[in-house]
């Protein structure tokens, strides 16, 4: 049986205020024809369809033009979704009976009822082979919020010194992992999903953050049973293991902030052989609009950062990877440049947007670094009472934190002059 496992689509993502369009809807289509060219049984979907709790229309026509799409391409194929950190729980159940008609399996929030037992039949899936068969059984858990957790009443095996969120996650596995395993027949096989934030792996700068409980709060791989065949994870954005082959995180499908430049973003072809793993493949998606730094690393002086911006996209792209002359603006490859300056450039922006002008690429980020020391007016060694510091004083010392020369003449004129108004509106 073959699983596709992705995860941290985000409709509707922008970056700087650009819009991902172009780069979902190509991911999209790739994806409808992996499906078929690896003859996919089942699509799992981890978390974060969307970007935001209240997608835009746009977002929304993308995801179920995709259902839509393929349904009817693939009538047989298991569809498992499941809500992430960032999707509304409640806009993705919203349509769960007319999706189940499509058998198109939604977990959007942890369902419960109205008792407070876990509504299991809402959170355990089959999943079917070529043949028709119920192959596996999947414990589609989403991204489980401190509210939708057992008390600590409510746990038998807790004792002092329990994290109390951390065994609450892990009571939740037991009971749905449990659910699956009393339908499982010999040779099928247990899987689960999961959006959460475990221990030993690597977030991602500017991407994501750490949930459930905050900062302290990383979960274990061991909240997952031993006989689970795969653990299909979503919320990083990274691909990765979590200390063992069968518990990982298939990344986000497109670099969702500029420290994501070098990923090799990817879905995961996951190949069961009747009740275990046989392997995990990493298919990597095309990149259909590319992020550039200049420099690479570090930071440039202006004049070297004009220069070498003057030659973009040519500079850094092979020919296969250049955007036409007529492609529109949409495919042009995201810019982040950075700048080191000794001093004050007023003209920076103008001068970056005249290196540029012509040049198919989008600046989004123009980063600056100063040649100062950095340093704030309290990490002076000298011991000194605010009654003895001059405001020229301070305000030299806040420019040289920044700059490596003195300030100018001028400079400290207009300062007075600043200054005097400031001392006149007090009056």
């Amino acid at each position: 049986m073959r699983i596709l496992h992705t995860a941290d689509w985000h409709l509707g993502h922008s970056l700087h205020e650009l819009s991902r369009e172009r780069e979902h809807r190509a991911f999209l289509a790739w994806l409808l024809d992996v499906l078929e060219t690896h003859t996919v049984d089942a699509l799992i979907i981890a978390g974060d369809v969307f970007e935001t709790a209240n997608p835009s229309a746009l977002a929304q026509e993308m995801w179920y033009g995709f259902l839509a799409d393929v349904r009817q391409r693939f009538p047989r194929l298991d569809i498992v979704v499941v809500g992430g950190n960032h999707d509304s729980a409640a806009r993705l159940d919203a349509p769960r009976p007319l999706l189940a008609a499509q058998k198109i399996f939604m977990v959007g929030g942890l369902p419960r009822h109205k008792g407070g037992a876990l509504d299991l039949g809402r959170l355990i899936a089959p999943l079917h082979d070529a043949d028709g068969a119920v192959a596996a059984w999947v414990a589609a858990v989403p991204f489980l919020r401190i509210a939708d957790l057992p008390r600590m009443a409510d746990l038998p095996a807790f004792t002092e010194g329990d994290d109390l969120l951390i065994e609450g996650v892990r009571q939740v596995y037991a009971e749905a992992v449990e659910a699956a395993r009393v339908r499982r027949e010999p040779g099928q096989a247990l899987l689960a999903t999961g959006h959460c934030y475990m221990t030993k792996s690597e977030i991602s700068e500017m991407s994501e953050r750490r949930i459930l409980g905050g900062n302290q709060h990383a979960l274990p791989a061991d909240i997952f049973p031993d006989d689970l065949a795969y653990v299909a994870l979503g919320h990083l954005h990274l691909p990765q293991r979590v200390g063992s082959e069968h518990v990982r995180y298939s990344g986000s499908p497109i670099p969702l902030s500029l420290a994501e430049r070098d990923y090799r973003h990817q879905v995961l072809l996951v190949t069961l052989d009747g009740s275990e793993l046989a392997s995990v493949e990493p298919l990597v998606i095309p990149r259909t609009v590319e992020l550039l730094r200049v420099p690479r690393a570090g930071a440039l002086p202006l004049d070297e950062l004009l220069t070498a911006l003057s030659a973009l996209p040519e500079s850094v792209l092979p020919e296969s990877a250049l955007p036409a002359d007529d492609d529109p603006p949409e495919t042009w490859p995201f810019l982040e440049a950075h700048v080191r300056l000794a001093a004050p450039e007023p003209t920076l922006r103008a001068d970056v947007d005249q290196a540029l002008a012509g040049r198919r690429v989008r600046l989004v980020r123009l980063a600056t670094m100063y040649t100062g020391t950095g340093a704030a007016l309290g990490d002076d060694t000298r011991a000194r009472r605010l009654d003895e510091l001059q405001i020229e004083d301070v305000f030299r010392s806040c420019w040289q934190a920044k700059f490596e020369s003195e300030p100018e003449s001028e400079l400290i004129e207009a300062f007075h002059e600043l200054l005097e108004e400031a001392h006149q509106a007090d009056a």
